[in-house]
């Protein structure tokens, strides 16, 4: 290894070092309240060392938050892939539910904090997530081409649809307490719930809806 390639390893490891600190800094007091300086401290790096990486704390948010999207699409499509195609839409849903059951401090990020950035949710162009779904609008598209789902929805549609109601899991789960006696009411925060045996739930609303047999 030459000493040009060292330094640029270690530049890498040194800028994961402090995606995975604004991760738990950014879960632990917020994305308003953390400061940069909160960030160095737990990366074991200076101050300004962040500012060599990245502009602002909005910068670094959204880089985590384009670090996180890609480990996620490379997840969902390899998992997608090895299997049928008419098992690929179940897989596609329980995969994603158990990664937030699996990491819930990058749950909580991704859910509640990335939406506290004016200029993720006003500036950002958001290719990841674009190809977040195209990967599911082909796999829906997939699923239609079999008559294994309703063929009338616009799959990029279905898709935002589907992705909808994965990010309101995701969400009610991060945000959810122990079970309360009683359970809970509309409006108020959800008891705990297993998010894993949801995507049974999901695919089946997806597939059949609510209509009874």
């Amino acid at each position: 290894m030459t000493a040009h390639s060292a330094a640029e390893r270690g530049s890498g490891d040194k800028r994961e070092r402090i995606l995975t600190a604004a991760e738990r800094i950014f879960a632990r007091h917020g994305f308003f309240a953390a400061k940069v300086s909160d960030v160095a401290k737990e990366a074991g790096v200076a101050d300004g060392t962040i500012y060599l990486y990245f502009k602002s704390k909005d910068d670094l948010l959204i880089s985590y938050f384009e670090r996180r999207m890609q480990q996620l699409n490379e997840t969902l499509a390899a998992a997608t892939a090895a299997v049928a195609p008419r098992d690929q839409l179940h897989t596609f849903i329980r995969t994603y539910l158990q990664l937030v059951h699996d990491e819930p401090t990058a749950a909580e990020v991704l859910t509640i904090e990335l939406r506290q950035s004016s200029k993720f949710m006003k500036e950002y162009d958001n290719p990841a997530f674009a190809d977040f779904l195209r990967l599911l609008g082909g796999i829906i598209v997939a699923a239609q081409d079999k008559g294994e789902v309703d063929a009338s929805i616009p799959a990029h549609v279905a898709a935002r649809m589907i992705f909808g109601v994965l990010d309101e899991l995701a969400l009610a789960w991060v945000l959810a307490k122990a079970p309360v006696i009683g359970g809970s009411t509309p409006g108020t925060r959800p008891k705990k719930f297993d998010i894993v045996r949801a995507a049974d739930w999901v695919i089946t609303l997806v597939t059949t809806g609510l209509q009874r047999k």
